[in-house]
Order: structure tokens, then sequence, then C-alpha cells
């Protein structure tokens, strides 16, 4: 058995969660202006995360909703997760997005994944606070896909992570074989494949016996 750790947002889904969040309070491009730096490697993932988090203090409970339900997985992806699937690996979510965005996507999709391991923001009288809680603002993936390898006992030489942005990295560096998806120039040179589609992720799977 392997287990398959993906990134989201750009790797899963080709959104930013917290650009979409942004677009509701009027203050996507700077939010997506700071994503873009913080995945370039730019910026601490942890200080861009709370900066980028602070922004949206106020924002109406209900509209972050909306945002979420509005995420959706790329095409293919469904598909490569229920292939994983169904030959017994172990999939998970390794994302410093959030939970419920997260959630709607795979159920948009009938998708599932074993573990989700997210982040989130919190709510005070129907607004978002500006603060963001969870595990992977100061932690990072490799500590994350350590826990899920105890847990589950797999090998960590048995895993597969697949990324795209500086807080990937750990992550990537860490798995038995990482996979770039359109990585940025930073996380190529740690990737030992790259594609840029879900089909050729796929295709990558069958070729190193992952799917049949």
């Amino acid at each position: 058995m392997t287990l398959v750790a993906f990134d989201f947002d750009g790797t899963l889904s080709e959104a930013e969660m917290l650009v979409a969040l942004g677009e509701r309070y009027g203050v996507a491009e700077t939010i997506g202006d700071i994503t873009a730096r913080a995945m370039r490697g730019e910026l601490s993932y942890a200080e861009s995360l709370r900066e980028r988090a602070a922004m949206l203090e106020g924002l109406p409970e209900h509209e972050a909703a909306a945002a979420y339900e509005e995420t959706a997985l790329r095409q293919g992806a469904a598909d490569v997760l229920e292939r994983l699937n169904d030959a017994g690996h172990t999939t998970a979510i390794l994302t410093g997005g959030f939970t419920p965005g997260v959630e709607a996507a795979l159920e948009r999709d009938g998708a599932s994944v074993d573990r989700i391991v997210a982040n989130e923001l919190p709510v005070a009288d129907g607004e978002l606070t500006g603060e963001v809680e969870g595990p992977l603002i100061e932690g990072t993936k490799d500590e994350a896909l350590d826990e899920l390898c105890q847990e589950y006992g797999v090998d960590l030489a048995n895993t597969v992570a697949v990324g795209d942005g500086a807080n990937d990295l750990p992550m990537l560096q860490a798995a038995g074989h990482a996979v770039g998806f359109e990585p940025k120039d930073a996380v190529e040179p740690h990737c030992d494949d790259v594609v840029t589609t879900m089909d050729a992720l796929e295709r990558l799977f069958e070729r190193t016996g992952l799917l049949d």
C-alpha cells in the first residue's frame, strides 16, 4: 500500500480559496499578490497566511460559505482519486487551505480521500474573525505526512507527494516520490516528475505501477 498526499489549492483545484474569499470582500487582488509571493517562497508561509486571513476580518459567514461552495476540483481529479482509492492506496489532502472548501469540492464531484489535514477560519457573531487556526500554519507538511505514515502504518519511502508551491517543499522532499503539478520555479528542481494535467498525472501513476 502507498500513501498518496496531495496539495489542494493549485494542485487538485485550480483556484486559491483565499482569493475566492477575497473576491467577496473586495481584497482579492491584494490577497492574490501575497499568495503568489508565498508560493514562490518569497514570504514565510505562516506570516503570509495570517496577513491574508486578517484582511478577511468581518466577512459575513454566509459569504464565506458561498465562496467555499464554489471551490471545485480540476477536471479529472476525481477520477484520479477514485482509481487510487480503488487500488487500495491511502489518499490524503494536506493543505494550508480550509476544510469547508475542500469538503465542498470533493462532495460536488462525488470524490473522497482517507484524510484531510487543513486549516480553519474562525467565526464569531456571524463574521470571520480575521484569525486562522489549524495544523498547517506553523506546522509543515512533512510533519503531517510523517504523522499519517505512523497512523496508517506506511513507510515514508512508500509515499507519493503532489504539490506546486513553496509550502509543499517539505512534503515533496520527504516523500518517496515527489511530483510537481505545474510547480513554481523554486519547487521544480525538487520534483522527481512534473505534470501539468490530471490526465498526465494518471498516466504517470500507471507508468510507475501505482495504478494498473
